[in-house]
């Protein structure tokens, strides 16, 4: 989340009061992520977070996210609804932008989890791909090999090099590397795809939120898990924590045991994760705008995931072959 556009006071109240949640009482933008502008919101009704898409996000896949939130709640899942305007509709159009008003959820996000918290994000994360099976959306994945790829064209290997000298060889063969070897016929359902600690709200050791579902897509039940284990479970600085892990893979069958083809498979996909984040962040060093109010998010630190799960499957998934 960031701010790419700015609202004044008097558009915010505008906009505010096409919802039936009161009057704006004051409005923060929120300096994190990358993708779109974000605002805190507090009006005479409660606390919510107004969203203002920029960039990656198709607005004709609006009802799609939208949509699965409202889904998700509807079941029970920790997960922020929308909240749909006068009119019925879950978003609507501001300066030429699409914005939308979703729930604000109590919790805070930990830089270091416990290994309880992690256990209780796995089985978050299958209660997710659980409760999203009869969910009728469809949306592929914008964010799969092919778009690695481009992205990692477009940063050039001159550019890459400015971010690591070692990081074009690595790219090279590690998308070749994937190409080869990504798995085929594993169960698929919708994924978040994107569930950072930044994307978890905890009270405690219980799973309170499960926010920013905007990368969500139809793909590969087992990969969702990957990207969780490669966002979760390394230190800040990058060293790997075997007991996290254990935590977040136990939690998660827990819910939804995993098929013996599925467990072979997690170091391809933890690679491909791996892969996925460093290329996203390689494109966003690069390319982000000078005056953005975000923080830009080294791509080396996925480089370096992407060597462990490479060279230490054995000790990432232990036990894989059981």
């Amino acid at each position: 989340m960031a701010v790419y556009t700015h609202l004044s006071a008097e558009e915010l109240a505008v906009l505010i009061a096409e919802y039936d949640v009161g009057e704006l009482r004051s409005a923060k933008g929120i300096a994190e992520g990358v993708s779109n502008s974000n605002w805190l919101v507090e009006t005479t009704g409660g606390h919510f977070i107004l969203t203002m898409y920029e960039r990656r996000i198709d607005v004709a896949e609006l009802p799609f996210f939208l949509g699965l939130l409202d889904h998700l709640s509807a079941r029970g899942c920790p997960v922020p609804r929308t909240i749909h305007d006068r009119s019925g509709a879950a978003s609507r159009t501001i300066g030429g932008k699409a914005v939308a008003l979703i729930e604000f959820l109590p919790g805070v996000s930990v830089a270091r989890p416990r290994a309880a918290q992690a256990r209780a994000v796995g089985a978050a994360l299958a209660g997710i791909h659980a409760a999203a099976t009869d969910f009728p959306g469809e949306r592929a994945n914008a964010m799969d090999l092919a778009a690695w790829r481009a992205m990692l064209d477009d940063c050039g290997e001159a550019g890459l090099a400015q971010i690591e000298p070692t990081l074009p060889g690595l790219v090279r063969a590690e998308l070749a590397f994937l190409a080869r070897n990504w798995p085929s016929e594993l169960p698929r359902s919708v994924i978040h795809a994107d569930l950072f600690p930044d994307n978890v709200l905890m009270l405690g050791e219980q799973v309170s939120g499960l926010i920013d579902f905007y990368f969500a897509c139809n793909d590969i039940t087992a990969y969702d898990l990957a990207v969780t284990h490669a966002a979760w479970c390394f230190d800040e600085k990058g060293a790997f924590r075997p007991a996290i892990a254990e935590a977040l893979v136990a939690g998660y069958e827990s819910v939804r045991p995993l098929a013996k083809k599925e467990r072979a498979a997690l170091p391809v996909l933890a690679r491909g994760a791996a892969m996925r984040f460093l290329s996203s962040r390689a494109y966003d060093w690069l390319h982000t705008p000078a005056d953005a109010l975000v923080t830009r998010k080294d791509p080396m630190d996925f480089a370096r995931r992407l060597e462990f799960y490479a060279e230490h499957a054995d000790r990432a998934f232990p036990g894989i072959g059981a």
